[in-house]
């Protein structure tokens, strides 16, 4: 009987035992909603199963996207009341510049220059065509994609919404093919295999559905996945409803390769772009599109290639044009007899193309080598990450979009390192279509945000160039821009070239394109003496004509300038007399066009030199034109008044 009761009391210890050891095992086990501790498998970025059952294409809009949706109500459903961005928790300027390194780290990499093997196919092309998104589908190859009057009223609305025709965009598959139109010889380059990995940084802002997911697959489709570290998406404040959860659901199918990062206010292009840098952390080099791209066919290798061989070079694709109507992809227009074009500035700041030069041609061994350009577009570039952290990223006080492009241009040329253009990477690129409503600047920011940019880079970068800006934009003598202190003692401490070295040794063909402007006699708007009528260009250029308009005291339109040279100017555009001999019209002048007018300020006059006639106006029929002089007619009256940009 003892027997038993011992047996009895050993078997319950043990089965008790081995119930706790259970117990404490299943609770270090990870459970179905855990990370894997070991990572999740790789499968190259790309979601499972058949690819046309994957990337069908969008079914065609019923209506057009972008409802609103109430960003407070859905941080108080996630209980993120208190999770709110606060200004004074971000890094002031003068903490951002203060902590950027005071010498830049070794220029060359241990990394061998591309070779180019003629006849030999290079080693990152494709060894075979790319599949189709969808067999025979809208828009494959990028072919035009026409669509029937039907859609007129959907696709005039997709445009004043996104800027392109979303209703044809919605219809062509996301994974669609291009066409190949790159130059031959860039199919022959050979680049060493231990290229940099990148990040690649997309910033949206109540972006179009099909635009901005046509951007990513694109990139996942034609980059090597060993380089391709990760794309980072910033959400600058959309408030369209596709661009939440949908968005969130739809990039899981690429396993934690695409990060989605939302800003809690308003950024702007510009810093949105900074907060990218700081989010993307896996790769070495940031490459940042905008958020409507296709990159082209072995677009990776040639872009990053140069930055692997020297850490200080920025590289610039060349960026095609994407028809907003029809999705074709042709090269930009300009350039030289290959297209090749060098970014340049007027000295209004406006952006402009110039030819490739000779001087240029003769640097370089074969002709689809990189390129050295002044300035860059801004949309689409890559930088090593370190590199650009050391710059100090952008001028933390530049606001919402504009100037930006220059601001980086300058500090990379003058702060010791290259911007180069690259012909064998092309990405495609969609420009806004006629008709866009656009996306204003929020409250907080206030008025001029592009102008106070402009000035603020001028001051920084331009030295005694600056006062050619002025003289260009007389209104922004006065704008208030912000404290540059901590900009001009990093331009110090990292012993930054001059503005002249750099016009003088790399943007020397810019004044042979665009003429250092002369002064000015006179500036401001051209009022009817004595009447609240003003000339104004509504937006004309290269030939049309100026008209009379309620005088609004805002600039633009209404701004002119008289300068020493006789000429009466409009930014770069002159006016002159119209094909009618009478009529008065505006269009693009170099210094040595259209120096045929005098402004008699005590005589409230414009006296038009080579013909002698005056200025005249039709209040009435809202015409300016020129007629023989008459000191009696009011209507040859005028009087210029500066206007301030505020």
């Amino acid at each position: 009987m003892r027997l038993k009761v011992g047996f009895i009391i050993r078997s319950l210890l043990f089965i008790g035992t081995f119930l706790g050891l259970l117990v404490f095992w299943s609770s270090l086990s990870p459970k179905n909603n855990d990370e894997n501790p070991f990572g999740k498998r790789d499968n190259g970025g790309l979601p499972n199963g058949d690819l046309p059952d994957q990337f069908k294409p969008v079914v065609p809009w019923p209506h057009v996207e972008g409802v609103e949706v109430d960003l407070n109500s859905i941080r108080l459903k996630h209980g993120r009341v208190n999770d709110r961005y606060h200004p004074d928790q971000q890094k002031n300027q003068k903490q951002v510049i203060q902590q950027q390194y005071v010498t830049f780290k070794p220029h060359s990499q241990g990394h061998t220059s591309p070779v180019l093997k003629k006849g030999i196919l290079g080693n990152f092309e494709p060894k075979e065509p790319e599949p189709p998104g969808v067999p025979g589908g809208p828009g494959e190859g990028a072919k035009p994609f026409v669509l029937g009057p039907e859609y007129k009223d959907a696709v005039q609305s997709s445009i004043k919404e996104f800027g392109f025709n979303m209703v044809a965009s919605d219809m062509i598959s996301l994974d669609r093919t291009i066409n190949d139109i790159r130059h031959e010889e860039c199919k022959y380059w050979h680049y060493d295999e231990r290229l940099m990995t990148s990040s690649v940084v997309i910033v949206f802002h109540n972006e179009g559905w099909s635009t901005l997911m046509r951007t990513v697959h694109s990139v996942i489709k034609r980059t090597p996945r060993r380089y391709l570290a990760e794309i980072v998406m910033i959400d600058d404040f959309s408030n369209k409803e596709h661009l939440k959860e949908r968005l969130e659901e739809y990039i899981k199918q690429w396993n934690g390769l695409v990060k989605l990062f939302r800003n809690e206010k308003r950024e702007g292009l510009i810093q949105a772009r900074s907060i990218g840098a700081n989010k993307a952390t896996k790769g070495q080099v940031l490459i940042y599109l905008d958020a409507h791209c296709e990159v082209g066919i072995n677009w990776y290798a040639p872009l990053v290639a140069p930055i692997s061989k020297d850490r200080t070079v920025c590289t610039v694709p060349l960026i095609d044009s994407v028809h907003g109507q029809r999705f074709t992809i042709e090269p930009q227009g300009g350039g030289d007899e290959d297209g090749f074009a060098r970014g340049a500035w007027d000295w209004s700041m406006l952006w402009k193309r110039v030819p490739l030069g000779e001087a240029e041609k003769k640097l370089r061994k074969s002709k689809t080598e990189p390129y050295r350009s002044p300035a860059m577009a801004g949309g689409l570039f890559a930088i090593e990450r370190d590199f650009f952290f050391e710059l100090g990223l952008y001028d933390p006080g530049l606001q919402i979009w504009g100037g930006e492009n220059f601001e980086i241009s300058y500090k990379i040329w003058q702060c010791g390192g290259q911007l180069l253009f690259v012909p064998c990477s092309r990405i495609g690129h969609i420009y806004r279509l006629q008709g866009w409503q656009g996306n204003p600047p929020p409250a907080h920011v206030g008025s001029s945000p592009t102008l106070k940019n402009y000035v603020r880079v001028v001051e920084t970068w331009w030295d005694e160039y600056k006062d050619y800006f002025y003289a260009s934009r007389p209104e922004t003598l006065t704008l208030a821009y912000g404290d540059i202190t901590e900009l001009k003692r990093f331009r110090e401490e990292h012993r930054c070239k001059s503005f002249k070295w750099f016009m003088e040794e790399i943007a020397y063909d810019i004044p042979l394109h665009y003429p250092l402007p002369p002064k000015n006699v006179e500036w401001g708007e051209i009022r009817g003496f004595e009447t609240s009528y003003c000339i104004d260009s509504m937006g004309h250029t290269n030939g049309g004509n100026v008209e009379i308009g309620p005088c609004h005291r805002m600039g633009g339109n209404q701004l002119f300038r008289i300068n020493e040279a006789d000429q009466l100017m409009q930014y770069d555009q002159c006016l002159t007399r119209g094909g009618d001999n009478s009529a008065v019209i505006i269009t693009h002048c170099d210094q040595k066009q259209h120096n045929e007018w005098k402004y008699f300020k005590d005589l409230h006059r414009f006296t038009h030199v080579t013909t002698g006639k005056c200025l005249d106006r039709s209040d009435l029929l809202h015409k300016v034109f020129t007629s023989d002089c008459d000191t009696s007619k009011t209507t040859q009256k005028w009087e210029m008044n500066n206007i301030v940009a505020v």
